[in-house]
């Protein structure tokens, strides 16, 4: 697969060698994570009116191990209902924290108890689907690491979570969206953050592997992403491994990352005590953006990428393609405009987006009905048209898939919950109905999620 083809679809130091350098959680067993208001110095005056786990930090990285259970209890400390999604996970559909269609929200000064065993290794990360726009652009989104069963053999661990925040100069929130934003490419923040930070620096040992694990958590931007090292390569894509040889980005060809999607990258250190491998985003009229810098320290430990046994794959089912079902999705906007319903989970008023001209109700409306039924254990291929000029990240809960064709380009063989759909694209994605349920279906842009485009498939 050629580069093209693929890549079309100072600060602060933190932590200890050798591990994931923010937020650190426990492994397994009970947890508990009180969503609460939070207040951090974005700028030289702290920015109140955040949602967060903590006071006055941001969402933790979260870890589990690959086939042992999880027990995670979510406290509602706000005055807003709330729910928490755990995106990329394939796990009982009850657990998968979506109001309506899996749970009841969970009201201020209640709780629900998420518990279940992650099938499969790898980055993902969770956020509230309840309040949606308004917790996750007021900082509700964390990162979730799944280990595998066996230790890969990297000498570090980094977790990048790049988000946005739309702050006026003295610090304090700006509208979360616009009317004009929504119905368009979504409303970009103005204060560009990793980890909630502005490009810091992490060190990790000189001469040694890296993995580096970047997360688009934001509501709205898509990231164009490369690093200023050609000592790396991409090695998982939505937390599953990749099967095939990717193209390393580059400023020319930066990566598409959409909101929701992940790429881990094995990254080998500068030799040299304080040189850095820089994670790098371009930015539309604006000079190269460093995101985040990895800073080699000690005593050189001479690795070599080659040293790196394939991650291994998750147990994900490959359809069968000669005998799948196809069914349609058309992603466009609404022929209709009525407001949406606003439930306890809140609307913006407005209804642009629609699948298969029908917008989203708002998320009280499963009574709606489902987009598709597919039988338990057979083999789909879904077929995705875009009729707008904007691009769509197009995430399905509860099930992964591989996308196989495109009107616009070669789509590698990646086992993945989230298509970043290009402008006039049809692409069409496979995969194995294996896990019972009403699973949502919806764009990851949260402004057209919560202004129509947004459904559910059902499983049975």
């Amino acid at each position: 697969m050629n580069r093209r083809d693929f890549l079309l679809g100072t600060a602060a130091s933190a932590g200890a060698l050798g591990a994931v350098s923010w937020g650190l959680a426990g492994t397994g067993g009970a947890q508990r994570l009180t969503i609460q208001p939070a207040s951090f110095a974005f700028r030289e005056t702290p920015t109140e009116g955040l949602v967060s786990l903590s006071p006055d930090a941001p969402p933790p990285v979260l870890f589990g191990a690959q086939g042992k259970p999880m027990h995670l209890r979510v406290e509602n400390g706000t005055e807003d209902y709330t729910a928490m999604h755990w995106h990329g996970l394939r796990i009982a559909n009850a657990m998968d924290g979506v109001p309506y269609l899996t749970q009841m929200p969970i009201a201020g000064g209640e709780s629900f108890d998420y518990k279940f065993t992650p099938p499969d290794a790898g980055t993902y990360w969770y956020h509230p689907h309840c309040m949606t726009m308004a917790q996750m652009a007021h900082g509700l989104t964390g990162v979730m690491v799944i280990r595998e069963a066996e230790d890969p053999g990297f000498d570090g661990d980094q977790v990048i979570n790049l988000r946005d925040f739309r702050l006026d100069d003295a610090g304090a929130f700006l509208p979360y969206y616009t009317a004009r934003g929504a119905a368009r490419g979504g409303t970009h923040g103005n204060v560009l953050t990793a980890n909630w930070l502005q490009s810091p620096v992490y060190d990790h040992p000189a001469g040694g592997l890296v993995r580096l694990r970047v997360v688009n958590s934001d509501t709205t931007r898509i990231y164009k992403l490369h690093l200023n090292t050609d000592q790396a390569r991409i090695i998982a894509w939505d937390g599953h491994p990749v099967e095939v040889e990717l193209p390393l980005p580059s400023a020319k060809e930066p990566l598409l990352v959409g909101p929701g999607q992940r790429v881990d990258f094995a990254v080998r250190m500068p030799s040299g005590e304080g040189q850095t491998a820089d994670l790098l985003a371009e930015l539309p009229g604006q000079p190269t953006r460093t995101m985040a810098r990895l800073r080699s320290a000690g005593t050189n430990l001479s690795r070599d990428l080659r040293e790196l046994k394939p991650l291994p794959a998750n147990p994900v089912a490959r359809p069968d393609l000669a005998n799948a079902e196809v069914h349609d999705f058309v992603f466009g906007w609404t022929p209709e405009g009525g407001p949406p319903n606003d439930g306890y989970c809140g609307s913006m008023g407005y209804s642009f987006w629609s699948i298969n001209r029908t917008p989203w109700a708002g998320d009280a409306a499963k009574g709606t009905g489902p987009l598709a039924v597919l039988e338990r254990g057979k083999s789909y291929v879904l077929r995705l048209r875009n009729e707008s000029p904007n691009l769509h990240p197009i995430h399905l809960h509860g099930l992964a898939f591989v996308p196989i064709r495109s009107n616009l380009r070669k789509l590698p063989p990646l086992v993945t919950d989230t298509l970043l759909l290009l402008k006039d694209e049809v692409a069409e994605i496979a995969l194995v109905a294996d896990n019972p349920g009403d699973w949502a279906f919806h764009c990851h842009v949260i402004e057209h999620q919560k202004t129509g485009l947004a459904g559910y498939i059902r499983v049975v």
